[in-house]
Order: structure tokens, then C-alpha cells, then sequence
């Protein structure tokens, strides 16, 4: 399988290929059937001198080996001479790679302008002028393959080397670019940062490592990327000493300020964390990627203000995620007496709130409904789940206001679940009120309690917003009270209503309560609330709590256990009472402002509707979808060849709301119409809803697209050229619009996937196995191929009997491969090659990853029988869900406790502190293997020598002897932080389990 990747018929222009990397590549291609133009100047690493030599040594090399090539001595300065030399020798240039490249290193503060001009002249005008000059007659033939040669100086910075470090990150952004103009054409352009020895590395590398870094581990990624079964574009990949792996920018999900508000210094400072914060990172891929926040910032329009206690861009509308809680009717009657009910146990409407086997039935106090939700916002802040926007703790937050709506009585037990937001942010000018509001839901999804609580936050207004209306608005009348109720609270009051969920330490811990200014602990707001609740039921309702509707209060002054609450209560009509609640002994307004509404009659809960009996179908409307205008545009495209010839290109259409694909091609006349998205030119993704609107004329697509509404990726250049949609015929959007009505309504679909399945590839490997007995006796080993998406499992075992291949797991397997349905059936169709998939994350080998290579015998298979296979195959079996095992970690660590207690030798020879960080399940523990020690304990410890970072699967897999470290750390499965050396020791894992 390892060589049928070939460049027969191919031309290839290797610069700088005299030595090190350029000489492999050129070697390599000329290998694989490839017209190689060997170039090099024949100067030094620092640019001086000149010699033929160098490149007509390598083409006499290649001669030698049966292979094409012609020398070129020219500078890649002259790029169009070296172009020349391909198109007179052989007629066209199909891949360009350039490695031209020269070293002037020295500090920023010795360079000389001669040293940048001359880096600068070699790599990055170098690079353009060959590229250049082989540009056109690669877009002619509609073909072409460029690789860029970078460095991690270049991406990462290096000491020294300034000059060079501008040019090599210069010809990534020369990349970038050129795949993005490219790529519609078939012409692919990345590049690679290559970690090789050469005469530029013998500078900065020590000899040991030139010699380990040798430029025969670059080469395969660049013929690879040079292919033409390599569909990569713009990538930027490292490479070196047998490590692949490509790089793509990140961004911190940072801190976004809306616009038209002032932002400073110190806004920067406190948001540093967030602007650093890579815990949620994206990944913009392109200029649109990258404006698209930005976009949308602008779309939110200007910033609502703030300071540094409150952003209301962030925080007004917030949605906390829906919290869930329970109560029953202990947890009423509980309630009823920490807000003073039932104190004479003889008064029979108050006993039915605290006694649930009252001979009258149990009631549930009303003002119970503000519990829940805020109990619920407690919870969130005890968990210490932050609110964006807020930065305030609770020293600066006091209960303003509170509004309570039921809908009915409240049953005697029932699940809520609550959701809540910030409805709005007034700035009171020294101090600030955010308004929340709660809704809560019972298990139906009825809404059954409505809460809004205003929190005064203490010296965080003065932004300049708008002042806003209070939530209470009861104004007691110039009269008489039309009725009084006077209670004496409990001296234990406060740590009674605190069993109810108001966990608040100011309420019951006396040094707390002076901390917070207050002499002793004070009465929760909300106790005060419920007592004067229960004063206005008594009194309007004949103690009967269903007939309450809403209350709603300012919270004006505190009040201590022991104290006497009065209650004046004033009916403004039939069902409205207004009251307000002052302490007796200090004659202070400890509620204000404040009402209670009632119902005329009880509510009841509404009854669920019953389903409605099965009616016929109603007509399908012809009212136009976007499926009818892609049926309309394919039309027209019929109609018209001379379309797509205007247009010469190709789009993907992603559309949201609801979901669906379709691809508009128009490369060539007549183009074509399918549903589906894939690969483009031009990539859109917008609403259903925003796609009509643009097609009829009624959005502008530029509007769409500055408003985020639209995104666009690929050619956006090509997207000017849709303004022919506005100009697609209605009548042909209506005629299929009826055409779909006519037929039921279904939009068209994606055909269903037609051709080979892993199905039938496996059903002609046991074909093959079948008619090839001798297999057995080579390969001597049971495979499991574990596929995904869809999920099936295979066996293919070629060490009993004469062979065979079932589906199904086998718990012998001594070799699995897990890899994508799609992946193998690329592997297996030879468009995939399987080191690419294995190096690439993409193919997992566990067990015996040595036994994969003989598996080559499947490049062998007849793609033809796949089809013809699968009627004969049988189904595949799906992989079972796996359980959840216990822990291995503790045990295997247990045993190499026990394992060094009886060999005092293996610490000797170690000689390290080692700490094991491991993930899946997560654990950590300490190795001690110094001089004289030899233990393990569990946790972390400081100023070890290395740290060891794994997944416990290939800790196993290491103590197993199924992977070796050295495996681990190449594919980035293994970190080690410290002293390296430390990884090469860890043979005292083997065996453990």
C-alpha cells in the first residue's frame, strides 16, 4: 500500500535542492515518477558564493537511479528563469516547492540592513517571484501544487534571528492567501515548518540533534501535500524528527465591550483574565471568521453603559440556565411557622397552614411561592456560578423591592422548575437596582409562581442610565387604617425562617451581623413579608390564603427578632388592599409602598386539553420555501446555459431554521443544482428565513453580511456575483411551488447514498480470505475493526482455521483498529493512505500495532466487488455500549508500591521524583525512585524532576507493554515536563498489569 502515491507525468521545482531538506525532496519526487528541476545557487548557508556543483550532483544521482531531472543554478530572485527551465525542458510546471533559504543570524541590536534585505530577498521575494512566474500556467491548466517552506522561529520567535523570523512568518500570510485565490482552480498552497539537520540548523542545533534531525522525515509531508490525491489548502504544518502535525490559529473567547461607551485602562486590567482565557477558544479560519464578533457587536447596537461594578451589555437579558427544586408539606408548614403562623394553635385557618392532617384540609401559605426561586438564586451562588456583568459581592446587595404572583393556590408538594432573568439595570445615581424576574413552572410546564426582585446594589451607580420605575406602588390614603394587626415576633425567629433555604450568616451569626453594621442579627426582609401577608389574609379573607393573588412591597428598614410588627391595611376596592408594616418600639416603615391583590373567586389549575380526535390532513401550502427556489433556479439554469457561463464558479448554501444544504454549480455551462452541501468555492450560512428574504429582494445581501446575519467562507469575492438570484423569475418559484403542493408537500431530498459500504468491502475480504488460505500462515494474527458513524463492529481473523471475517467483536483480538466508517472506506478505496489516518488522530491502534502493517494485502481487493459484496455480506454489528469501569490507576499504582518496597535497586537506578498527572479518570500520584528511597503516594508534590502527564488508558497500555513512551510522546499522548531522560526509564511500569 506504501507506494501508490506516484508523480508520473508530473513536474516538479525544488529550490534550494543542492543539499539538506531541497535535496530529499528532490530525491523523493524523482523516486516516485516525478520531472524533478533541481535548483540551487550553490552558495553558502550565510548567501556568498555561487557553484553549479551542488545541484548537478543531486540530478546525476537521480540519473543514476533510473529518475528524470534537470539542474537550474539560477537565484530564485530570477523566479521566472527557474519556471523557464521547466517549461523548455518539459512543457509545464505542476509543483513548486520552495526551500530556497539562507541564515544571517545575530541579535536585533548588531543587525545590519544588509543582513534583513538579503533574508528578506531569499525567502520572501524569492518565494513570490518563483511562485509568480509558475502562477499562470498552473491556473491555465487548471492545476497546480505549492508548498512554502517556514520555520518556528518564524511562529515562534528565536533569539537572534529577527530577520529571518519576519521572512518566514511573511510566506505563511503569502500562503494564506494564495490558497484562498487558488483553490478554485485546483491550485493547493500550504506550508511547512520543517525541524531538519542542514548547514542553516548546524548554527543553533547541537551536532547530536542535526544528525537525529533527518531531513528524510520532511519529505513524505511535502510529497504528500504535493499530490493530487491531497486536497489540503492553506495549512500550516510542523514537521520533523517523525512528528506531523498541523497548526491553526487560536483566539481566546475574550471580553467583548459594546460600542459607543467609553472603555479604560482599567476596563483592560480588570478584563486581562478574560482576554486571556483560552478555556473556550475558537478557531477563525479566515477574515470573516475573525471579523464575525465584531460584526455582530456592531449589529447589537451601542452599549446600554455601565462601570466597574455592572456592564448591562452583559447583564440586562441574561438567562441563567433553568434550575430545578422540590417541596412538599413539611417544607410549607415549616415555612408557615418561620413567618409567624399559628402562634395560637387554636385559630383554625392558620392551624390548616402548619398542620397537614388538619380536619379541614391543609393550605399552603401564598408568599411560600417566593422561596423556591429564591432559594434557587442562592444555590447558584453558593456553587459559585457567576452572572456576566456583575461583579459585586454580597456586602454590597440589599432586597429593594418584591413582587409575588400566583396563579392558583399552591399545591401541597410539587417539582418546580424555575427560570429567571434580568429584566432591566437602573442607575438610582449612588447606587444601582438590578430587577430579576423568575418564572416558575410546575410539571406540567404551567406556570404556577412569577417573582421579580429588585437588589440595591450599594455604590455601584452613577453610569448616566435611566432611572426607571419602582416595582410597588401602594399609597395608603389620607384616612383611617380599615384594619390593624399587631404581632410580637419570637426572639428565635431568624433561626426559624432560615430552615426554609435563607442560609444568610447575617441572620443568625451575631459577629457577622456587626460586621455588616447591624448590632445583632436581623429578621429576614422576607419573614417580614410573610408575616404581613398573613395579617392581610386574616384580615380580607377570612384567614382563607387561596383567594390571594399578588403582593408586592419596598423593603424600607430592617427588623430585629423580639420586635412588635404593626400592620395597617387600607381596602381600595374589593379585591386590592393596601398596607404598610412599621415596628412598634421604634415606630420605623419597615414595608412600604406596599399592596396585595386578590382573586374574586379560587383558581383552579386548567385541565389538560384532551387530544384531539385524528383530522384529515390539512393541504399542504404553496406558499414558496427555499427548496422551491433551488428547484426554480435549477430550472432556469436549464433554460439558460449562458448563466453559469457569467458566473464560472461554485457555492454551498447552508441554511438554518429550518436545516438543510444545497450546492449551486456553476463552473461550467449548464450548471447544475443538488441537494447537499460539501466542498465550494464559496461557502454561505445564513437563516432559511434571511435566504428568502434576500431572493425576493426584500434583504439587501451586504446588509446580511455586515449584520452577521450572514457568514461567508472561501472566495468572498464570488458571493458579488449572486445578485442574479434577485433576478430569478417569481412565476418559476411559484410553478414549483405548486409542483411540491401537487406532490404532497416534501421538499426534495439528498439521494440516498449509492455504492460501496463497508459492508461490502468486508464482504470481499472474506471473499479474499476465502481464496487465499496461505494468508493465515503469513499474517498469524485476529484483527477487530471497531468503525463509527455509523457504529459496526468486524472481526478478521487470520490466525485459526483457514480464515475468516465475521462480524462481531472478539475478545482475542490482538490487534484493533477504530477509525470513521468513512475513513476506512477511503483507506480501503486507496484514498486515504493509513499512515496519513494513523499520524493524523484519525486511526486508532491498540494491542499489537506492529500486526497493522500486514494488512497491506488489502490494497489488493477489487473496488469493483465491494457493491456485489454487500448482497452477500452479513450485517454488521453494531459496537455495544461500553459500561463505565472502575478506576485503574489506584491498583496499578498499589502494585508499584509493593513492586519497589521488594526491589530497592529500581530507585537507584531512576534516581528521580516523578509525579504522574493522570487523565480519564483523573488522578495523581508521586513516584519516588531517588538514590536510598523507593515509594508512592497518592496526590502532588513540588520541585520534582518531572512531571508525567497521560490518559490512564496508555499508562495501562505502557504497563501492559502495548505502547512504549517513546510512541506516546511523538504522538502527543504523552507530556513531559522536566527532565526528559526521566521518560526513557519507565520500565519499571512493565508488567503491572
Amino acid at each position: 500500500m506504501r507506494d501508490h502515491l506516484r508523480f508520473d507525468d508530473r513536474v516538479a521545482l525544488i529550490t534550494g535542492a543542492g543539499n539538506g531538506l531541497g535535496k530529499a525532496h528532490a530525491l523523493l519526487f524523482a523516486a516516485r515518477g516525478a520531472k524533478v528541476v533541481v535548483n540551487d545557487l550553490g552558495g553558502s548557508h550565510t548567501g556568498s558564493g555561487a557553484s553549479s556543483a551542488a545541484a548537478d550532483l543531486v540530478v546525476a544521482e537521480i540519473k543514476e537511479a533510473g529518475g528524470e531531472a534537470v539542474a537550474n543554478y539560477d537565484s530564485v530572485e530570477d523566479g521566472d528563469k527557474l519556471v523557464q527551465t521547466a517549461m523548455d525542458n518539459y512543457g509545464r510546471i505542476d509543483i513548486v516547492v520552495n526551500n530556497a533559504g539562507i541564515l544571517r543570524d545575530t541579535s536585533f541590536a548588531k543587525l545590519t540592513e544588509e543582513d534583513w534585505d538579503l533574508i528578506y530577498r531569499v525567502h520572501v521575494l524569492g518565494s513570490f517571484r518563483v511562485t509568480h512566474a509558475a502562477w499562470p500556467h498552473m491556473r491555465q491548466a487548471r492545476y497546480g501544487r505549492v508548498v512554502f517552506t517556514a520555520s518556528a522561529a518564524g511562529i515562534y520567535g528565536n533569539f537572534g534571528q529577527a530577520n529571518y523570523a519576519m521572512a518566514k512568518l511573511g510566506v505563511v500570510g503569502l500562503c494564506n492567501t494564495l490558497a484562498l485565490e487558488g483553490g478554485g482552480r485546483n491550485i493547493l498552497v500550504n506550508t511547512i515548518a520543517p525541524l531538519a539537520g542542514s548547514r542553516m540548523t548546524e548554527t543553533i542545533l547541537p551536532p547530536a540533534m542535526v544528525e537525529a534531525l533527518a531531513p528524510e522525515y520532511v519529505s513524505p509531508l511535502v510529497a504528500w501535500l504535493s499530490h493530487e490525491d491531497c486536497q489540503a489548502n492553506g495549512g500550516l504544518y510542523e514537521v520533523g524528527g517523525g512528528f506531523f502535525g498541523k497548526l491553526r490559529w487560536q483566539r481566546a473567547a475574550g471580553r467583548m465591550y459594546r460600542v459607543g461607551r467609553p472603555i479604560s485602562i482599567e476596563d483592560v486590567q480588570r478584563s486581562w483574565p478574560e482576554i486571556t482565557d483560552f478555556e473556550h477558544p475558537t478557531h477563525p479560519t479566515d477574515v470573516n471568521a475573525s471579523l464575525q464578533p465584531i460584526l455582530g457587536n456592531v449589529q447589537e447596537g451601542p452599549s446600554l453603559g455601565g462601570n466597574e461594578f455592572i456592564d448591562l451589555d452583559l447583564a440586562v437579558g441574561y438567562e441563567y440556565p433553568p434550575t430545578e427544586t422540590s417541596y412538599d408539606e413539611r417544607d410549607l408548614a415549616l415555612y408557615a411557622l418561620g413567618v409567624g403562623a399559628a402562634d395560637d394553635a387554636a385559630d383554625g385557618p392558620e392551624l390548616q397552614t402548619a398542620y397537614e392532617l388538619h380536619g379541614d384540609g391543609f393550605r399552603s401559605l401564598p408568599t411560600y411561592g417566593v422561596v423556591p426561586a429564591i432559594n434557587a438564586m442562592l444555590s447558584r451562588a453558593k456553587d459559585g456560578l457567576e452572572t456576566p456583568g456583575l461583579n459585586f459581592g454580597f456586602d454590597r446587595l440589599l432586597h429593594g423591592e418584591q413582587l409575588t404572583e400566583i396563579t392558583r393556590p399552591l399545591p401541597a408538594s410539587a417539582t418546580l422548575t424555575h427560570h429567571t432573568r434580568i429584566t432591566d439595570i437602573y442607575d438610582k445615581g449612588k447606587h444601582a437596582v438590578v430587577v430579576y424576574d423568575t418564572r416558575s413552572l410546575d410539571e406540567d410546564g404551567d406556570e404556577l409562581i412569577r417573582n421579580r426582585f429588585s437588589a440595591v446594589i450599594r455604590g455601584a451607580g452613577g453610569w448616566g442610565g435611566k432611572r426607571g420605575d419602582p416595582l410597588a406602588d401602594g399609597t395608603p390614603p389620607e384616612r383611617e387604617p380599615d384594619a390593624i394587626v399587631e404581632q410580637k415576633i419570637g426572639a428565635n425567629q431568624a433561626l426559624l425562617y432560615r430552615l426554609s433555604g435563607d442560609w444568610n450568616p447575617m441572620h443568625a451569626d451575631p459577629d457577622m451581623a456587626v460586621a455588616f453594621g447591624f448590632e445583632r442579627p436581623i429578621l429576614h426582609g422576607l419573614c417580614t413579608f410573610g408575616y404581613a401577608a398573613r395579617h392581610v389574609i386574616g384580615a380580607f379573607c377570612d384567614g382563607d390564603p387561596r383567594f390571594f393573588k399578588n403582593i408586592c412591597v419596598r423593603f424600607a428598614d430592617s427588623v430585629f427578632p423580639g420586635e412588635t410588627l404593626v400592620t395597617e391595611m387600607w381596602q381600595e376596592s374589593d379585591l386590592r388592599i393596601v398596607f404598610r408594616t412599621t415596628v412598634k418600639e421604634r415606630d420605623a416603615e419597615v414595608l412600604s409602598r406596599a399592596s396585595i391583590e386578590l382573586y374574586a373567586e379560587i383558581p383552579k389549575k386548567a385541565p389538560k386539553a384532551a387530544p384531539a380526535a385524528e383530522e384529515a390532513a390539512a393541504p399542504v401550502s404553496a406558499e414558496p420555501v427555499s427548496a422551491d427556489v433551488f428547484n426554480a433556479i435549477s430550472a432556469w439554469l436549464a433554460d439558460d446555459p449562458a448563466l453559469a457561463a457569467k458566473v464560472k464558479t461554485d457555492y454551498v448554501f447552508e441554511l438554518k431554521d429550518p436545516d438543510s444544504a444545497w450546492t449551486l454549480d456553476m463552473r461550467a455551462a449548464p450548471g447544475s443544482v443538488t441537494a447537499g452541501g460539501g466542498k465550494a468555492a464559496c461557502v454561505l450560512e445564513m437563516s432559511d428565513s434571511d435566504f428568502m428574504d434576500m431572493c425576493t429582494g426584500k434583504a439587501d445581501p451586504q446588509q446580511l453580511y455586515f449584520g452577521g446575519k450572514m457568514k461567508i467562507s472561501g472566495n468572498v469575492m464570488a458571493s458579488q456575483k449572486l445578485e442574479f438570484l434577485q433576478k430569478l423569475d417569481p412565476e418559476r418559484v411559484h410553478t414549483a411551488a405548486q409542483a411540491r403542493a401537487g406532490s404532497g408537500g416534501a421538499a426534495p431530498a439528498p439521494a440516498a447514498p449509492t455504492g460501496p459500504t463497508s459492508a461490502g468491502v468486508f464482504g470481499a475480504i472474506a471473499g479474499y480470505v476465502a481464496g487465499h488460505p496461505e494468508l493465515v500462515a503469513k499474517v498469524g494474527c485476529v484483527y477487530q475493526f471497531h468503525l463509527r458513524d455509523p457504529e459496526s463492529i468486524w472481526t478478521l481473523d487470520l490466525k485459526n482455521g483457514a480464515g475468516a471475517c465475521v462480524p462481531g467483536s472478539e475478545p482475542k483480538a490482538e490487534c484493533t483498529l477504530d477509525l470513521s466508517d468513512a475513513d476506512f472506506m477511503d483507506m480501503t478505496g486507496g484514498k486515504a493512505d493509513p499512515q496519513q489516518l494513523y499520524f493524523g488522530g484519525k486511526l486508532k491502534i491498540t494491542g499489537n500495532v506492529m500486526a497493522s502493517q500486514k494488512l497491506e494485502f488489502l490494497s489488493q481487493l477489487d473496488p469493483s466487488e465491494f457493491e456485489s459484496a454487500a448482497a452477500r455480506a452479513p450485517a454488521p454489528v453494531a459496537a455495544a455500549p461500553t459500561e463505565e469501569s472502575e478506576p485503574q490507576s489506584p491498583a496499578l499504582f498499589a502494585a508499584l508500591a509493593d513492586r519497589l518496597a521488594a526491589d530497592a535497586g529500581i530507585a537507584a537506578e531512576v534516581a528521580a521524583l516523578i509525579q504522574f498527572k493522570i487523565a480519564e479518570p483523573d488522578g495523581a500520584w508521586v513516584v519516588d525512585l531517588r538514590p536510598h528511597e523507593g515509594s508512592v503516594t497518592e496526590g502532588e508534590a513540588a520541585d520534582v524532576d518531572a512531571v508525567l502527564s497521560l490518559a490512564e488508558e496508555d499508562l495501562v497500555a505502557l504497563a501492559k507493554e502495548e505502547a512504549t513512551a517513546r510512541d506516546l510522546f511523538q504522538r502527543g499522548k504523552l507530556a513531559v515536563d522536566g527532565d526528559v531522560a526521566v521518560a526513557r526509564k519507565l520500565g519499571f511500569l512493565n508488567g503491572l498489569v
